[in-house]
């Protein structure tokens, strides 16, 4: 077994095998699912694939801010390149794939079911019904603003910050403040994001 969890790929690979044995098991006991068309399966699939990669995503998020930002001040100056050349790129690399796979998995999930356009106009074509429809295009575009902040403020900011291209002192400076507050904002925009998607799956 340690051999298996001392390599990432082959621990990832376990995961799903276990998932795989867990839902093969959890059917065969209950019968629940036995009779779930392609369709609803598929879709449950990509409900789970965009939770995984919501995961993956608020998750170095959380991490950037509650643990890396907060604790750099504490790291002594000779191990700070550890921390510019190696780690961060490698979580940022991480970050802005798994909010494009979130992103793309619930466009695709809400596409499969069918409220991809009331859910993107917050429910216009049903008269702005407080219903699951406003609740979920809430959410989606509150996760949209965030992906795009990934993707077109922080990553370019981070880019010049950790010396990935070239830019001066002063430039990387205030590239490293500006992605910090525009990830700061993206911690605010995830409380309400995630009460949207699990309200609009248990409330409505």
């Amino acid at each position: 077994m340690a051999g298996i969890l001392s390599n990432l790929r082959n621990t990832v690979i376990l995961g799903i095998v276990l998932t795989i044995i867990m839902a093969a098991v959890v059917v065969s006991m209950t019968g629940n699912g036995m009779n779930v068309s392609g369709h609803e399966y598929g879709a449950f699939i990509m409900r789970w694939l965009h939770v995984l990669s919501g995961v993956m995503w608020v998750g170095l998020l959380y991490y950037f801010n509650f643990v890396q930002i907060p604790n750099m001040a504490n790291i002594p100056d000779e191990q700070k390149p550890a921390i510019g050349k190696v780690i961060a790129p490698a979580a940022l690399w991480w970050f802005r794939w798994a909010a494009m796979s979130t992103i793309v998995t619930g466009l695709l999930l809400a596409t499969m079911n069918g409220y991809v356009i009331d859910a993107l106009t917050l429910g216009a074509r049903e008269g702005f019904a407080v219903d699951k429809s406003l609740a979920i295009g809430i959410g989606m575009w509150l996760g949209i603003i965030m992906w795009f902040n990934v993707w077109f403020v922080i990553w370019p900011k981070q880019k010049k910050a950790l010396g990935l291209v070239e830019a001066d002192a002063a430039t990387k400076a205030a590239a490293a403040r500006t992605a910090m507050l525009v990830s700061r904002a993206n911690v605010v925009l995830s409380f309400p994001m995630l009460y949207a998607m699990v309200s609009a799956q248990n409330l409505y």
